[in-house]
């Protein structure tokens, strides 16, 4: 019996892109750069399979040399696609959290999922004389805030499993347990809401909801001052979700229904 020699090519490169896959992963894991033999062993390759793919990312400015140190890190072709993604994504949906952030009188913050940290992407900041006010760039843990808690809902219990410390650092006294937390993203997942009781910062709240579109999973979390994010709940929660479903209509959603002519 011959073989299809199309075939053969397509797994070929399919393997190929895996292994490169793997490599970025790698040194995605360990920023401060690896040796060959380091991401051969990790990757569970040959020493010189590691360096053809190495030389070729290196071509793309996909990964870059250290140097007189030795080893590979990163490149900045990397950090360049992320930073568009980004841009895109906040060019289309800063006037959604702006009007939020009006409607609520609250700040508000939009934040995607980096390993077991959120990155803030962007931020209003209420014009109240008390307000809440995240730089941009900070990177809370993601099971004590309601924005990291509402993203990770949307991953399997195993994929949580694996991104999570083993033991969750206690913030404040109303950290949550690992096991209080995996229960509560059961019901996040119902609900597609999550909140935050103070439990990275003592005095403050968020209520988070996610949004799933063409360019990215990402959440929008309205952050306030305990005192009045508590009495005002239901609203906050509503105004998200008209938010949520505004955004995923303009960006457009896996998960929306292709609509018909």
């Amino acid at each position: 019996m011959s073989s299809d020699p199309t075939l053969e090519s397509k797994n070929g490169g399919i393997q190929v892109i895996a292994r490169a896959a793997a490599v970025m992963r790698a040194l995605g894991d360990n920023p401060k750069g690896l040796s060959l033999a380091a991401i051969a062993h990790i990757v569970e390759l040959p020493r010189s399979t590691v360096q053809r793919i190495i030389t070729a990312l290196e071509t793309e400015y996909l990964v870059e040399s250290l140097g007189a140190r030795g080893g590979f890190r990163l490149g900045p072709a990397l950090g360049q696609l992320i930073n568009q993604t980004q841009s895109d994504i906040i060019s289309v949906v800063r006037p959604f959290i702006y009007e939020l952030s009006l409607l609520v009188e609250e700040s508000v913050t939009l934040s995607s999922l980096i390993g077991d940290k959120i990155y803030i992407v962007e931020r209003i900041v209420s014009e109240r004389e008390l307000r809440i006010v995240f730089p941009i760039g900070i990177q809370p843990p993601s099971y004590a805030t309601g924005s990291g808690k509402v993203l990770l809902a949307s991953l399997s219990s195993e994929t949580v499993l694996t991104l999570l410390p083993e033991s969750l650092s206690k913030f404040t006294p109303q950290t949550l347990e690992k096991a209080a937390l995996l229960a509560q993203l059961e019901d996040i997942r119902l609900s597609g809401i999550a909140k935050d009781n103070e439990e990275y910062i003592e005095g403050i709240c968020s209520v988070a909801v996610s949004i799933n579109t063409y360019l990215g999973n990402y959440a929008i979390s309205v952050v306030a001052p305990a005192s009045r994010i508590n009495v005002r709940v239901d609203r906050f929660q509503a105004a998200l979700v008209e938010c949520k479903h505004s955004i995923e209509r303009m960006i457009g959603s896996p998960s929306l229904p292709i609509r018909e002519n």
